[in-house]
């Protein structure tokens, strides 16, 4: 069964990824290849080969459109849980339902789905995160991403398309989620990561034991610190950089960080855009 760690992007998903490698598969964290593997230990949804095994015509095929994507969301996650152990996946996918030819499609539902981590971020601060991200050439580009309820990301060949909608329409779609749902807020992760991480262990003992003590507490929280994941991602640890599909140019997936504050960033108006589309949200978020 899967355990979804679920966010828009740039919200601190990988952050979640590395802390449960450390706690559920107890990887020696003197050695560096525990980030360079850490897409064996908790992949990304989808992926071409969780499509590729449903049937004998999928076998090679490296471009699925948006409609064959949701057509086949619970198919691969039916293949995926054969193997009924508990299994983590990241998702930037909004939790949702689409019609396809009459006929409407859930991206998971409870048969497939064990649980959800799910992250959420101050949208002002993502934007900054997402130009990079994504190589915009405006934060205006960005916005447009951003506010777009039909926001789709990876119409690509060889990747599988998320559907991501508006930030707003993602966090609310997740938020609704009504099995084993926990919520964390990135800034609550900077400004506290060790009460975030026993949150974090005393989720994930529902589903298994954790051996953990403070001094292991103490040394993932060195080890997952952003200053320390970006070392290792200019060190070539690191196997997610973002990659300009055009010029193939690369920049650093691990951008800001805690340095990243829209204030410094972002123009009045895009401030302004932002908070009037999602008040409400934000609001209930304390981020307003």
């Amino acid at each position: 069964m899967i355990i979804w760690i679920a966010s828009y992007p740039k919200s601190g998903n990988t952050w979640i990824r590395t802390v449960i490698s450390q706690l559920i598969f107890d990887q020696k964290t003197s050695d560096h290849n525990w980030l360079l593997n850490l897409h064996k230990k908790i992949d990304t949804y989808p992926k071409l080969k969780h499509f590729n095994n449903i049937n004998p015509s999928t076998k090679n095929k490296n471009i699925y459109t948006k409609d064959e994507t949701i057509m086949n969301w619970i198919v691969s996650q039916k293949i995926i849980n054969r193997n009924k152990n508990p299994k983590f996946f990241k998702t930037h996918n909004m939790y949702c339902s689409i019609e396809v030819d009459n006929k409407k499609y859930n991206f998971t539902d409870l048969d497939n789905t064990l649980g959800v981590i799910h992250i959420v971020r101050d949208p002002r601060n993502i934007i900054t995160s997402l130009k990079n991200h994504f190589f915009f050439k405006s934060y205006n580009e960005a916005l447009n991403m951003f506010l777009d309820k039909r926001s789709w990301i990876g119409v690509l060949e060889n990747e599988i398309p998320q559907a991501l909608g508006s930030w707003e329409d993602h966090y609310k779609s997740w938020s609704l989620f009504p099995k084993n749902y926990i919520l964390f807020k990135y800034e609550e992760i900077l400004s506290n990561p060790k009460k975030q991480i026993k949150r974090l262990i005393e989720y994930l003992e529902k589903f298994a034991p954790i051996k953990y003590d403070e001094e292991k507490i103490d040394d993932i929280i060195h080890k997952t610190s952003f200053e320390n994941l970006r070392t290792l991602e200019n060190k070539g640890f690191f196997l997610e950089k973002p990659v300009n599909n055009t010029t193939k140019e690369t920049t650093n997936f691990f951008f800001l960080g805690p340095k990243n504050d829209f204030r410094k960033i972002l123009d009045e108006k895009t401030i302004y855009a932002i908070e009037k589309k999602f008040k409400k949200t934000m609001q209930e978020l304390g981020y307003l």
